[in-house]
């Protein structure tokens, strides 16, 4: 069950504040896969970032954000996809932070919201384009997960995260 809405804003303000300092340096230093993922999901908050939902579920949407959440994991170089994805032609970064793990990216784009697989593009169909793009681009797969409206996002600690300008004013 969803505990709270929050904006973007309260979002980027939890993850460069040190409320998930400690929690995100201990996850670094889980060597571990299995015990990583098991203190990530059972420590961490997360947020969906694609819509509110009246249970964690894509049937249960109450409404779509207009958000699209692409997950990048095992980078070669965070560094060099995240100055990529801030300078990206085609989409503009509404938030953009390093993974709790430390080594992938969380990317959340702007995207027409959806009207539904009738007649329109759905949210999967936005997210295989998007994940095509980027494959094509950068020569970066997605994680596929992020194809679902409910997805959730971890939020971690992450003082260089990026927001669009538009939210601070």
């Amino acid at each position: 069950m969803p505990h709270k809405s929050i904006s973007l804003l309260d979002a980027y303000n939890y993850i460069v504040g040190d409320y998930a300092k400690q929690r995100t340096e201990k996850l670094r230093g889980i060597k571990d896969q299995k015990q990583a993922r098991q203190f990530k999901a059972s420590t961490f908050d997360y947020c969906t970032f694609s819509g509110m939902f009246q249970t964690r579920n894509d049937k249960a949407l109450i409404s779509h954000s207009g958000l699209l959440c692409i997950d990048f994991d095992h980078l070669q170089s965070v560094d060099l996809l995240r100055n990529q994805l801030l300078q990206d032609e085609y989409f503009e970064t509404q938030l953009l932070f390093v993974s709790p793990s430390g080594d992938g990216i969380k990317w959340i784009i702007s995207i027409s919201p959806p009207v539904g697989d009738l007649g329109g593009f759905s949210h999967s169909n936005y997210f295989a384009a998007v994940a095509n793009y980027i494959l094509q681009t950068y020569g970066v797969e997605v994680d596929k997960s992020g194809r679902d409206i409910s997805r959730a996002c971890f939020l971690p600690h992450d003082q260089q995260a990026f927001i669009n300008p538009i939210y601070l004013k």
